[in-house]
């Protein structure tokens, strides 16, 4: 690990905390489904998992205390923790859910693809945070925290079109990345990252 200030360790580990809370939060979210907990306490559980996937950055940000550890990690418990969610959305609802049974199983497969892809071509597993990807956990949650809340699945349908959207642009980045690398906002800056890696080679073949 990067030799950290008292301050930036302190940042470190209270970003590491927000992430390890909303991992915890993953049996939780199951126990309470199988259980009959009421909606409103999956959402409120659901906003507790959100606000904890934010500010672990913003944590982590403001003491610049960002390491490939903390991001691979976020990534991971990021999965664990949707993948509860999602569990527990399907035992609720399952009805209205299986009319929307293969855009949500492209989007798992399109999941498990790049987790797959970046290892064999990395060793690691991917940790891009893109803005495709930002933006697809941001509605995300508004979907299921509507259907928990209400029992509506409108929303759902729009979450799912930009998460296969996310997968395939996060399968890009994984083709075009010349090495692993952490925080790759889209497409462009991985090939940007390419280019720049392949000029010097060129320049010195003049």
């Amino acid at each position: 690990m990067i030799p950290f200030t008292q301050v930036q360790r302190a940042g470190w580990i209270g970003s590491l905390l927000l992430t390890l809370a909303r991992l915890a939060l993953a049996p939780a979210f199951i126990a309470c489904a199988v259980l009959g907990a009421q909606g409103w306490i999956l959402a409120l559980m659901l906003i507790a998992g959100f606000v904890s996937d934010v500010l672990d950055g913003v944590v982590a940000r403001r003491y610049n205390a960002i390491t490939p550890f903390l991001r691979r990690l976020d990534s991971s418990v990021d999965t664990t923790f949707y993948l509860a969610v999602a569990y527990s959305a399907w035992r609720l609802y399952p009805r209205p859910l299986r009319e929307l049974a293969w855009p949500i199983a492209i989007v798992i497969a399109g999941e498990a693809a790049n987790y797959v892809a970046a290892l064999i071509k990395f060793r690691r597993e991917p940790s891009y945070h893109a803005w495709s990807a930002k933006l697809w956990g941001l509605l995300l949650f508004v979907a299921l925290a509507t259907l928990f809340g209400f029992g509506g699945v409108a929303l759902l349908r729009v979450a799912l079109l930009a998460g296969v959207v996310a997968q395939f642009e996060s399968l890009a980045i994984t083709i075009v990345l010349p090495a692993w690398q952490h925080d790759v906002p889209s497409i462009w800056h991985a090939r940007q990252l390419r280019l720049a890696r392949d000029r010097p080679n060129s320049a010195g073949g003049v």
